[in-house]
Order: structure tokens, then sequence, then C-alpha cells
């Protein structure tokens, strides 16, 4: 009688970076578990394993996306973003125009699937990818301004201008990330230090008519935001005031997994403000390890990609890992109250729909490209687990 065999499946790429993504998931699922607690009572009728199960779904699908991505030949996302740049502009054209969730005009939803997704996120993949492709392509005459810079600041100016409007942080991040990208890439600094003064009189401008000004949507908002940071004011920040608190009660060690009394008081306690919420679980100690967990994840792409075998896989990996880091350590931040409020979530650990796979596709590829990252003393592939 003969059995069927059921097919393996095998992981490639790099191992530490795999080992990162399932203790982040491990994380995320727990936490967002112990932080819905109140919010299933309020909405679900006590139903606590309403929002875990939903969390583990996304998550689950997104480790299967991320999977598959990983398989690919990394020389398919220079076409993709080729493709996508030209798909996300209109995107978030049209995102501006309605789509509001919480005030904020980031969504759109997709036809027939019925679908809604954070056009940002796909907008900044896309742009990632498209600046990683005209960079290795434009290395031979980097440093002319007409025929490299231009070329290049387009896309980034388009991109971080259409998401400014109702996502501020977002932009930020972007066009961080992209500087860092355009001076790894060979950019000659003095357009870079030009482009660097631009930006911070234009930011310095914005925010003196913000802050002078009324000003609807989205920007009265964030002069909201500002003012109540520099106040301190205990009223006006509720959010960081019930943050503190759930830092103090966390102490050393935390409280334990499913302990937190701020899960009642703090808001967004399960995406926003999920750190805050670890740190009165798990205390000082598990946010150090979480901080590291994400530290381990950027400098194991700092290494890996010191033996990648094209500038464009070089530039993709490194600006989709400065990304989510920055994502990562801007979340932390406002956690803490260093930053005012800015609504980014915690990669791969706040509860959330689609940026959770995203950000799975964004591992992805970064995993893609340490499939063919060939160490130089032994001539293999690093972690290649045929």
């Amino acid at each position: 009688m003969s059995t069927m065999k059921i097919p393996k499946i095998y992981a490639k790429g790099d191992r530490t970076i795999w080992i990162v993504v399932i203790i982040l998931s491990v994380i995320s699922v727990l936490a967002v578990y112990s932080a819905t607690g109140s919010l299933a009572y309020s909405k679900q009728g006590g139903d606590t394993e309403h929002y875990m199960i939903k969390h583990l779904g996304l998550v689950v699908t997104g480790l299967f996306l991320m999977y598959f991505t990983h398989l690919a030949n990394y020389k398919i996302f220079s076409r993709i973003g080729q493709l996508a740049i030209w798909v996300a502009f209109p995107l978030l054209a049209i995102t501006l125009l309605g789509g509001k969730v919480n005030d904020a005009s980031r969504w759109i939803t997709v036809p027939l699937i019925n679908v809604s997704f954070q056009t940002s996120d796909f907008a900044k993949l896309a742009l990632i990818m498209y600046l990683a492709r005209l960079l290795s392509r434009k290395q031979d005459n980097i440093k002319d301004f007409k025929e490299s810079f231009i070329p290049l600041m387009i896309p980034i100016g388009l991109t971080c201008i259409l998401i400014l409007p109702e996502n501020f942080s977002t932009a930020a991040i972007l066009f961080v990330t992209c500087l860092i990208i355009l001076f790894i890439g060979r950019v000659n600094l003095k357009h870079l230090f030009m482009l660097v003064a631009i930006g911070i009189i234009g930011f310095v401008l914005f925010i003196i008519v913000a802050l002078n000004f009324d000003l609807p949507g989205r920007i009265g908002t964030w002069k909201a935001r500002i003012e109540n940071f520099r106040s301190g004011d205990s009223e006006s920040n509720y959010q960081s005031e019930q943050a503190k608190i759930a830092i103090a009660n966390g102490g050393i060690f935390g409280k334990g997994p499913g302990n937190s009394s701020q899960r009642n008081f703090l808001p967004q306690s399960y995406s926003d403000f999920i750190f805050a919420f670890i740190i009165e679980e798990y205390g000082f100690l598990g946010a150090t390890f979480l901080m590291f967990l994400y530290l381990i994840l950027f400098f194991r792409v700092i290494k890996m990609v010191r033996y990648s075998p094209q500038a464009f896989a070089t530039f993709l990996a490194i600006g989709i890992s400065l990304m989510l880091v920055f994502q990562a350590f801007i979340n932390m931040a406002v956690a803490v109250n260093l930053f005012p409020v800015t609504g980014q979530a915690l990669p791969l650990i706040s509860m959330g729909g689609t940026s959770i796979w995203f950000t799975s596709i964004s591992i992805g590829i970064i995993l893609c490209v340490s499939r063919f990252c060939v160490k130089e003393e032994q001539g293999e592939e690093v972690a290649e687990n045929e």
C-alpha cells in the first residue's frame, strides 16, 4: 500500500533574519491578544479570542507572503519597481480625495474584493524599489546633476509630497531613508547638502505656517499634537500620560503577560502605543530585547550586502531595512514621549491589516536578496538551505 509523501517546505535566505521574524511574530500575537482584552469586552461582547484570531490570520498570511516573495529572483523587483511607482502616484492622489479613517485620508478600497489598504505602504515599497533601480543604473555618471540627481529626485519628491498632507511622519521617514540611500549610492555630497538645506527650510516654514494659522484637515491635527507635546499638559496629552504610567508600572521585569492594567486606559495599546504596553507587561528587559531584534535585522542586512552580487540588490535591501527600522524606533520614541504622536505602527508587532502584509513582503524581498549574497570565503550562498 503506497503512502502519499508530504512535500517539505524549506525556508531559504538568511537564517538569522528568519529567526528574528518568527520571534517578532510570536511577540506580536501574545501582545495583541493581551492588549485587546478591554476592546473585546466593549466591541465583541467579551469574545477575547476574536481579535487574536483575526490578527493571527494576518500574521500567518504575512508569513506565507514573505515565504513566496523570498523565493523569487531579486532582479524581478527592478522591473516591478519601475511599474509600481507609476501605479503609486495616481493611487496616492486618489487617496487624498477620500477614504478617511480617523480623520486621515490614507486608505483606498480595492473594488470587487473589498479590501482596504494604506496607499502609503504600497508607495513606500514602490519608491525604494524604483530608487534602487535608478541608482544602480546611473552609477557611471552618478555625480552629474542633470543626468542623475534630477531623475532621482523627481520620484522621491512626488511620492513624499503626495503622502505629506495626510501622513507627515511617513513622508519624513521615507524622505530621510531616501537621503541615506542616495548617500550610499555615491550621489554628489554638494547636491545632497543642497537638498537637506531645502528640506530644512521648507520644514521650518511649514511649521511656522501651521503654528500661526488655522489650517484645515490633518495639518490642524499636527498643529494640535505639536502644541500639546510642547505644553506637556497632562489633559491634552492623555495618550502619552497613560503610556508613561504603563512604562512606570512595568519597571525592570514587567508585570507579566496578561497582567496589564493600562490596557483599560491606554488608547491604541494594541497598535500605536503597543511598545508602552509591552514595557508594562515585559519590563525594561523585554523592551530592550525587542529593540535588539530590530537592530539585529538591520546589522544582518549590512553584513549580508557586503557580498551582494549587484548594486541594485545592495540598495534594495539597505533601503527596505532602513525604512522598517526607522519606523520601529519612531514608534518607540513616541511611546516613551520623546516625539509627538505620529500614528506609526510598530512593524510586525502592532495589530493592523494590510500593513502587516506589506511589511512581510518587504522582509521577503530582503530574504530574497540574501539568497544571492555570496560569502567570499566559502563561495556559498548565505544560509541557502536546499
